[in-house]
């Protein structure tokens, strides 16, 4: 028997798959594509995105192919540099089948075997696994099957599980195609119309080739055209900028929604499969992402036979709060878009507001979800939040969470986790920049406890990494 199938093989199933790698499960993951999704669209990877990858050894191969870019602005493209203390932070824009492969390569080093053009049809579930049925009629077996297969997901439709929310309202064009227009005239004209319609742009992508964003004339569900980007360019700009060669082009909606679930028995849901919303901020693949990095080693410990009975239930309970936050601020992020009068007032007061360093960092860290804090029961302020990458006596901090472990990051020299030495490490440094006398760090890096009391620890180690093995 498999240990887990997943759905789907974009950036959060493969992030899955490698996490489950990690603790020896046996993964396999089908995707019903043959071939990669030919969209070479930019997304932005969030800065708590970056430090996970970096904790799996994975920035560095994503900085080789990406760009950087400040986050100041991150928020319904307001245009406002970030405070002091985030001036040296970034977002990375890299081209999402990038993304993809690198992490699917990651995940079949690891050991996860991948099938390309494998489509679920149906699956049954008891209590001892979930049986699998293929489009070509082959039957699998699993102790488990998670759903990464996107907004259409079949695996939650099949499930039954309610997806309620706000169907669009708007529709966007999105595409690349090359421009005959000059460069100067082009940036002129985008900046002019620009100033009541914000989901306006043609950015250079190179030379004489443009990613171009414009409002579509009303909902469809047919694919757009490029005449379709011509008639819209005309309409809001006098001009289509002598469009043409379109290298992709799609569209997007601004419909809100959120699995009423993301577990049912041996089923789960993770990214797009469990919540869809408009791509404002860019949040929309670091949201799958920091969900599998939370799921990953919670289903792990439940394969694995040492998880305490409600900890593969905290993924819901941590995850769907912060999916219903994004939604909300996508929702919000569309409105200030919004040509009339009332959004068009309401974001010149926010801009204003941004000039105070704290809510421009609260914005921030809401859409790179910097600011996220799980909430772990009452504690200092740092519990349920991330750590930054420490330096320690020896290397830094996310060296150190490289096999997706728990860590126990000591400076007062007096504690042990004997008992978890197979699951949780233990490192002892007085001079760690850490403003606590020791921590746990959960392997998605959130900070479980905090403290010095070696009951206390042996407690929060049991709370979350199962009972002593000694």
């Amino acid at each position: 028997m498999i240990d887990a199938i997943i759905a789907g093989c974009g950036p959060t199933g493969a992030t899955l798959a490698a996490e489950l790698r990690l603790h020896g499960v046996r993964v396999l993951v089908l995707e019903k594509e043959t071939e990669p999704v030919p969209l070479a669209r930019i997304v932005s990877l969030h800065i708590r995105s970056l430090e996970q990858f970096a904790m799996r050894g994975l920035l560095e191969p994503l900085l080789q192919r990406g760009r950087r870019r400040p986050v100041g602005g991150v928020f319904a493209g307001i245009a406002k540099p970030a405070p002091e203390d985030l001036a040296t932070a970034y977002l990375l824009g890299i081209p999402q089948p990038v993304v993809v492969r690198l992490l699917e390569e990651h995940a079949a080093g690891l050991g996860a075997e991948v099938r390309h053009g494998c489509a679920i049809a149906g699956f049954e579930q008891d209590e001892d696994g979930v049986t699998v049925e293929l489009a070509d009629g082959e039957r699998l077996r699993a102790k488990y099957l998670v759903g990464c297969d996107g907004a259409r997901s079949t695996v939650r439709k099949l499930l039954g599980v309610g997806f309620p929310g706000e169907p669009s309202r708007t529709e966007t064009l999105m595409g690349e195609m090359a421009a005959a227009a000059p460069r100067e005239e082009i940036a002129a004209k985008v900046a002019e119309v620009r100033q009541a319609t914000k989901r306006f742009m043609l950015g250079p992508v190179e030379e004489g080739v443009y990613r171009v964003v414009v409002p579509a004339a009303g909902l469809s569900s047919e694919p757009p055209v490029i005449e379709d980007f011509r008639e819209q360019l005309r309409a809001l700009a006098g001009t289509d900028f002598g469009v043409h060669s379109p290298r992709w082009l799609s569209r997007f909606g601004d419909a809100t929604r959120l699995a009423d679930r993301y577990r049912v028995g041996r089923v789960l849901l993770a990214g797009d499969a469990a919540h869809i919303h408009p791509p404002t901020g860019g949040q929309g693949l670091n949201l799958g992402v920091q969900d599998a990095f939370n799921l990953g080693w919670k289903l792990a410990a439940q394969v694995r036979g040492w998880a305490p009975e409600p900890l593969l239930d905290t993924y819901q309970a941590e995850r769907h709060p912060v999916a219903a936050d994004v939604l909300d601020n996508t929702r919000a992020q569309m409105e200030l878009s919004s040509a009339e009068a009332g959004p068009r007032a309401v974001r010149r007061l926010l801009a204003e507001l941004m000039d105070v360093d704290e809510v421009n960092r609260r914005l921030i860290g809401k859409i790179t979800a910097i600011d996220l804090r799980y909430d772990l029961g009452e504690g200092p302020g740092l519990l349920g939040r991330r750590l930054p990458d420490l330096d320690l006596k020896q290397g830094r901090l996310y060296d150190r969470l490289r096999q997706g472990r728990g860590l126990v990051l000591d400076r007062t020299g007096e504690l042990t986790a004997e008992g978890w030495a197979d699951r949780v490490d233990l490192r002892t440094d007085p001079a760690a920049a850490l403003d606590a006398p020791a921590v746990l760090l959960r392997p998605d890096g959130y900070v479980a406890w905090i403290g010095e009391d070696q009951q206390e620890l042996n407690r929060q180690l049991a709370r979350w990494f199962g009972p002593s093995a000694g």
